[in-house]
């Protein structure tokens, strides 16, 4: 004698989750400065328009890197693809780049700002050089 079993089919229905769209920019940019500001600790990263009115910007720090994490090239590198991915939603086409400071994340937060197919017109290197260096202590006295 065969059992004979019955299958229940149970229909559950999946509710979609919407997340909220990012924002929708007032004005159409196509170009603008990107500044890398690279110490030993940590990596800003900025994109301003031509005039220097700040549009969006990010750090090491505000990603969530700690200590001395915060001045590795790998973070430097998350800092420009969060900000090439910003560009990239605003409509940039090319961007000249500023860089100051001489931390290790210089280079690959403008690597992965390119990344998002954006134009590098130019690269200059804005990092401040000492003409004398700060005042020499006093002399010890034995």
């Amino acid at each position: 004698m065969a059992k004979t079993t019955k299958t229940t089919e149970e229909k559950v229905e999946v509710a979609e989750v919407k997340t909220p769209a990012q924002k929708v920019p007032k004005k159409k940019l196509t170009s603008g400065i990107l500044y890398v500001e690279a110490t030993f600790n940590n990596t800003k990263v900025s994109f301003t328009d031509k005039n220097g009115n700040v549009i969006f910007w990010s750090s090491t720090g505000a990603l969530g890197f700690k200590g001395a994490k915060k001045g590795t090239p790998f973070a430097a590198s998350k800092a420009g693809d969060v900000v090439g991915d910003k560009a990239q939603t605003l409509g940039i086409k090319e961007a000249d780049v500023v860089v100051k400071g001489v931390g290790s994340g210089r280079e690959p937060a403008i690597r992965a700002f390119m990344a998002h197919g954006i134009e590098i017109t130019s690269i200059k290197d804005a990092t401040p050089v000492p003409h004398n260096g700060p005042k020499a202590k006093k002399p010890r006295r034995v």
